[in-house]
């Protein structure tokens, strides 16, 4: 089994925390949001991972490189680096991949998370991962014959259709006949914005007479901009916290005079002093935090915070932070609210 995942660019819409980093590297709950990704897709598949494929632009370097490599390595998988040279859309991401195309595999986009218990109907051509939503008309939604098997694919329903909206991720029997239709999707220019789109493949797929079924997911997380990637990683602590099978706050935390709240995740050599944190904060390696109160926030490595008291807060890398600051730096796109 592969794992296909199209990480495309840093990320605007998360910006400045995507000037040094990739949004799929943005840790949640101590864990970048790409590796949360992986195990969860290994833990619902249920068997061995073979091969990770990411999809990435040539500029995010060697360091990052490395790091999906570990990510790979960490589940016994192989890695593969593919570049995405232009943004042209999921399809022609996916294609940049061509090579590892082939064989049973899930394609999943890197700026989503979730919790699932079903299982995989590994004899279905196809499986579109979905969830139930309140506001279908802002989502991709699939339409269901009385078999259960997906026969509609639209986007953005003006009108009533369902409300199964595709969230993002497909398992695929064998990756290469959506290669194959991928292909044909770029011969005949099909494009819709000027990208070519995954769902166009999937279209013709289903036209051959492909039989694509739903997963269901129990909770669907994004990660798209800074407010739903703090309420993110406030869910994602509480499961973690449920769940316990990871430890959340490390033993090498320093603490003088201070709380803590759980769920939260503090990381190695964090030092806290005057100081209450929590619930459902993340702070990141090597992070000081002196006289704050902090609450629903998210808080990347090497940071220091004084005398704030921040809710539904996200800093990042090697960021000073004084409440009491009256001569400021700011940099591109920093916002402060």
């Amino acid at each position: 089994m592969k794992i296909i995942v199209p990480m495309a660019g840093r990320g605007s819409r998360l910006r400045p925390h995507t000037l040094t980093i990739p949004k799929p590297l943005i840790p949640i709950a101590g864990k970048p949001i790409v590796q949360r990704l992986v195990e969860s897709i290994a833990e619902v598949l249920e068997e061995k991972i073979d091969e990770i494929a990411f999809i990435i632009s040539e500029d995010f370097g060697a360091e990052i490189e490395a790091k999906l490599k570990d990510i790979a390595k960490g589940l016994d998988a192989k890695s593969s680096i593919y570049y995405q040279d232009k943004p042209l859309g999921t399809g022609h991401a996916i294609m940049c991949a061509k090579e590892s195309l082939q064989g049973p595999a899930v394609i999943a986009y890197a700026d989503t998370l979730f919790k699932a218990d079903f299982k995989l109907d590994k004899d279905a051509d196809a499986v579109m991962w979905v969830k139930k939503v309140d506001n279908p008309e802002a989502f991709g939604v699939v339409n269901l014959n009385d078999k259960g098997h997906i026969t509609e694919l639209v986007e953005k329903p003006k009108d009533f259709v369902s409300d199964l909206a595709v969230i993002g991720i497909y398992y695929f029997k064998d990756v290469s006949v959506l290669k194959t239709q991928l292909e044909k999707v770029i011969e005949e220019n099909i494009m819709h914005g000027g990208e070519y789109q995954i769902n166009d493949g999937i279209k013709k797929m289903r036209a051959n007479g492909a039989v694509f079924k739903p997963g269901q997911v129990d909770e669907w997380m994004d990660c798209g901009n800074k407010h739903v990637t703090v309420e993110t990683n406030s869910r994602m602590l509480k499961f973690i916290q449920q769940e316990g099978k990871e430890q959340l706050i490390s033993s090498s935390v320093k603490i003088e005079d201070s709380e803590i709240i759980e769920p939260c995740f503090i990381g190695e050599n964090v030092f806290l002093k005057n100081t209450k944190i929590g619930p459902n904060v993340s702070i990141g390696d090597g992070t000081v935090v002196d006289n704050c109160t902090i609450k629903n926030s998210l808080i990347q490595e090497h940071a220091e915070i004084t005398n704030a008291k921040l809710d539904k807060a996200m800093i990042g890398n090697f960021a000073r932070f004084d409440g009491n600051f009256t001569s400021v730096s700011i940099g591109d796109y920093s916002i402060l609210e």
